[in-house]
């Protein structure tokens, strides 16, 4: 099953990390490409359903929102800083 968030508060290499090791933990077969640009986090997980690896996001302090299949990237967030504090 594959998923899709767009986690707006995701904003550096190190929120991008964290993501990744987050959903590594919930499944580590999963696939999870990240994309800081738009903002985005694909989840390829046999073993996790979007509920969960949208908890697990949640889990590590971000807010991801699932994206419908053939959404279009939302616009940057005005919110200043990032999920894990570094800005």
């Amino acid at each position: 099953m594959s998923s899709t968030f767009q986690v707006n508060d995701m904003t550096c290499r190190h929120c991008a990390s964290t993501i990744t090791r987050a959903l590594g933990l919930l499944d580590p077969k999963a696939k999870v490409n990240v994309d800081l640009a738009t903002r985005r986090v694909e989840v390829s997980s046999a073993d996790a359903d979007g509920a969960q690896l949208q908890d697990a996001i949640k889990e590590a302090g971000y807010t991801p929102v699932l994206v419908q299949p053939g959404a279009a990237a939302t616009s940057q967030s005005k919110r200043s800083g990032c999920g894990c504090g570094c800005g």
